[in-house]
């Protein structure tokens, strides 16, 4: 009975081992992993406070320029300077902003939103080991407890001792217990899958063609206040000075271009990698995938151990 007890713990490391060193191969993990990493990577020049805070002031300053966009024409009517259908068909640009601004508004505030609010969740995830390693944290453990166990297999076949390598084998899995513990998973994970979880709705090709749109949308309506609208009215008598947030965003749009396209960009870029990362386990499963194994592969290495006499002589030695 003991020696079948032995065969079949060792004959059950072996599986968890060999199931083990496969995980990656069946979620994918070679491929989609790294993408992770270049996801992390890229986004983490805008998952910042300060980057956070200067796009939102930026928006502030477009919301004052539309509300004074909004004033303009209706002062401009108002004054006679032109007809309201003049003004429409001279000023497109700028009545699709004035018109489209409170979804544009709130879009891109809702994606600064969950930005700002996974600033903790996004540090969490980069100090995970990098991205591309994951899948080696599967097989080399699965291939060392596959290795072990066959080696007590074999030994056990062969009728020589093999303590040694069940001791060596319920070390492995406790060192696989203790691998979520040492790299903080049991925290880091969860965090991990919230921000994939928040990050959804807005990493989707939609979603990013939606904002491309809103700064062509801006970027012509900007055109027109400047070189047409703001002109017509200092024609027609007024002061450019009553609209000075018109003006702001005017002198402000290069820089608030140059902030904002190369997270979009970023955005786009890593549609395709997030998606990849959405397609892994949850992230709050990682831990378990070690522990469970672990707990496997250590307990049927201490129940054969329970089963396997100890040599007879003291100083008699073991091969390994």
């Amino acid at each position: 009975m003991s020696a079948r007890v032995r065969r079949w713990a060792a004959t059950s490391a072996l599986v968890v081992g060999i199931g083990l060193a496969a995980a990656p191969a069946a979620f994918q993990m070679f491929s989609r992993a790294p993408l992770g990493g270049t996801m992390i990577d890229d986004f983490r020049p805008y998952m910042r406070t300060a980057k956070i805070d200067s796009f939102r002031a930026h928006m502030d300053e477009i919301d004052a320029a539309a509300t004074e966009a909004t004033d303009l024409r209706t002062t401009m009517i108002a004054d006679g300077a032109l007809t309201a259908e003049d003004y429409d068909a001279k000023y497109g640009g700028v009545n699709t902003l004035t018109a489209d601004w409170a979804t544009i508004d709130a879009d891109m505030g809702d994606l600064l939103d969950r930005m700002d609010t996974n600033m903790g969740n996004y540090a969490a995830v980069a100090a995970l080991p990098p991205f591309p390693m994951f899948p080696w944290f599967f097989v080399l453990p699965g291939v060392m407890v596959a290795a072990v166990a066959a080696s007590v297999l074999w030994s056990l076949r062969q009728g020589t001792p093999h303590r040694r390598r069940l001791w060596a084998l319920a070390a492995l899995g406790v060192a696989l217990i203790a691998a979520p513990a040492v790299f903080q998973m049991f925290t880091r994970a969860p965090k991990g899958a919230d921000m994939i979880d928040s990050f959804r709705p807005m990493m989707t090709r939609e979603r990013v063609q939606d904002v491309q749109r809103y700064f062509i949308t801006l970027g012509g309506a900007e055109g027109q206040l400047r070189v047409g609208l703001l002109p017509a009215y200092e024609a027609a008598g007024g002061d450019a000075a009553d609209y000075p947030a018109i003006a702001a965003w005017s002198a402000e749009w290069p820089t608030i271009v140059g902030e904002f396209n190369p997270m979009i960009a970023t955005m786009s870029d890593n549609v395709d990698n997030f998606q990849a990362v959405d397609a892994l386990p949850p992230f709050g499963l990682f831990p378990w995938f070690f522990v469970l194994p672990g707990a496997l592969v250590g307990g049927a290495a201490m129940l054969a151990l329970r089963q396997t006499d100890p040599p007879t002589q003291p100083n008699e030695k073991e091969t390994s």
